[in-house]
């Protein structure tokens, strides 16, 4: 296991080079995507001024305050509660991120299948997960709300955040086909016919 820490854009090979059960911890620029981003940017063929490029993306529709642009808020915006959702349902969306936008890191929480794992090592990227429930301490991490695009799908826009510290994160798939998820599969299935077959019946 080894710490990484990460000023994006990386490259392909700084993201070759994660393993599952390493830690990330990411400075400097992190962007905010969810559902509705991304049914918009590759569903209904919108595009974004960001240039996303090397960067990491987190699954999130954050709570945000409207106020007046200003030095510490230049988007007009200020965090209030930077909460990670569920990466499953936006499954289908990694390697159109990948290969469309250049994407390398995904953060979220609850893991992603095997189509996501393929992209991860045919393009290189990674999965970092972050706890559950871990949102009030996510959100000390986010220094500023830099610019906000696709707006009119707030709060499903698309934020650029500021962060420093963010992390440290554990890498839980990475591009060389491991998976904390499929690990943990295994394992639970494997104590399950354990179980059974102490109490004597057969596993299917």
């Amino acid at each position: 296991m080894a710490h990484h820490e990460f000023s994006c854009p990386i490259t392909e090979a700084q993201a070759r080079a994660l393993r599952v059960n390493d830690t990330v911890t990411l400075e400097g620029t992190l962007f905010g995507i969810r559902d509705a981003t991304q049914i918009h940017m590759f569903d209904r063929g919108r595009r974004t001024r960001f240039d996303l490029k090397g960067h990491a993306v987190i699954h999130t529709a954050p709570n945000v305050r409207k106020v007046a642009a200003s030095a510490s808020a230049p988007s007009g915006y200020e965090p209030v509660c930077i909460g990670t959702t569920t990466s499953d349902r936006m499954e289908r969306f990694t390697r159109p991120l990948m290969e469309q936008n250049g994407v390398r890191l995904v953060i979220g929480k609850g893991g992603l299948r095997e189509g996501s794992a393929a992209a991860f090592r045919d393009l290189g990227g990674a999965y970092l997960a972050i706890v559950g429930g871990a949102a009030a301490l996510e959100t000390t991490w986010v220094e500023a709300i830099e610019d906000v695009d696709l707006d009119d799908l707030n709060p499903e826009s698309l934020w650029k955040f500021r962060v420093h510290g963010f992390g440290p994160l554990v890498v839980a798939m990475d591009s060389h086909g491991g998976s904390l998820y499929a690990q943990v599969n295994r394992d639970s299935r494997s104590r399950r016919a354990a179980a059974l077959a102490s109490l004597g019946v057969k596993s299917q």
